[in-house]
């Protein structure tokens, strides 16, 4: 530890120790710190450029409660922030710059203006597998499972029912944010999914879960509510809705909401909708699909692995169901 940090703030806590009013101090004063230096320089960029749109990257931008200060108290009409901020996200960069410089060479070429750039409106950018894989490694594993006729309706029907699933569909997200492809997803309505949710992935109890919306009623539950498909800003809950969403209501009364419409990803916004016309709830919860000190799940071997090794209740991989109570059957 560093001396001179250990003198003014006093001992690091180590890891699963108890938290004292010190710890809680030091972190407020550490995000307000942030947050009035990264709009200050918000601030300078706007005047130095006139623009109206920024964009934000690098890991300081996945800190949500930051981002949504300087949404609303900044100059700037909109603000973008790239889904995988980290260090992974410089391969994007570096992938559209070569695009963009390959399209201009290309459009001069022929006399024609560079066309359209592509626009990130997902990021379900990562690796897939197919069903037939899939059902490979279960049979392989001796895993029993059953296909289902229609996914969205019957996770759906669990969910409803208060079942915790592991949600494993399509293409993996790029950046560390889970967005409903590789997911574990719960039912808002019940006010100790969050308890529940944190005991699963052996987390603080006062860590927040956050809730995917579905895009057209995000304004309907929560204050203001824009497009988000990230995961990257907060909102205030509604004060009708509180009630109705407990399990996602941080102790501020904000969400850090995910947005999704069908374009995006059609099976996770048919979940979402089938949810809905069961509870009247265009809301669910929705959390990286990992335990603690995991990444998040990859092949279909990880997604397994981690249903096993947890309380998760059913496990929705493909087309497929896995389900504990069926499997101890």
């Amino acid at each position: 530890a560093d001396p001179h940090l250990v003198e003014r703030f006093g001992a690091r806590r180590e890891r699963g120790g108890a938290l004292a009013p010190r710890h809680f101090d030091i972190a407020a004063s550490l995000q307000r710190v942030l947050e009035e230096t990264v709009l200050e320089m918000a601030r300078w960029l706007h005047a130095r450029t006139g623009l109206s749109k920024l964009c934000m990257a690098g890991g300081v931008a996945l800190n949500c409660v930051m981002n949504s200060y300087v949404r609303d108290n900044g100059p700037f009409e909109d603000i973008w922030v790239q889904p995988a901020a980290g260090d992974a996200g410089t391969a994007l960069g570096a992938a559209l710059w070569t695009d963009y410089r390959l399209r201009s060479d290309a459009a001069q070429a022929a006399g024609e203006r560079v066309a359209r750039r592509w626009q990130m409106d997902h990021a379900y950018l990562g690796p897939a597998f197919d069903d037939e894989t899939i059902e490979q490694f279960l049979r392989w594993s001796k895993t029993p499972y059953r296909r289902l006729d229609n996914i969205a309706e019957e996770a759906a029907q669990l969910l409803a029912d208060g079942q915790v699933i592991g949600w494993y569909q399509g293409r993996t997200e790029f950046g560390p944010r889970a967005l409903g492809a590789r997911s574990i997803l719960a039912s808002p309505i019940d006010p100790g999914m969050q308890a529940k949710l944190n005991e699963i992935k052996d987390r603080e109890d006062f860590r927040p879960v956050a809730p995917v919306v579905l895009e057209e009623r995000a304004a309907d539950w929560f204050v203001g509510a824009k497009r988000a498909p990230f995961m990257l800003f907060i909102f205030d809950v509604r004060p009708d809705k509180a009630d109705r969403i407990p399990a996602v209501r941080h102790v501020d009364g904000t969400a850090r909401i995910q947005t999704v419409n069908r374009d995006q990803h059609p099976l996770y916004y048919d979940l979402v909708a089938a949810f809905e016309r069961r509870t009247g709830v265009p809301v669910l919860v929705n959390t990286s699909f990992n335990t603690r000190g995991e990444p998040m799940v990859h092949s279909p071997r990880d997604a397994l692995e981690s249903f096993w090794t947890s309380p998760l209740d059913a496990l929705v991989i493909g087309p497929f169901l896995v389900r504990k109570c069926e499997a101890r059957a």
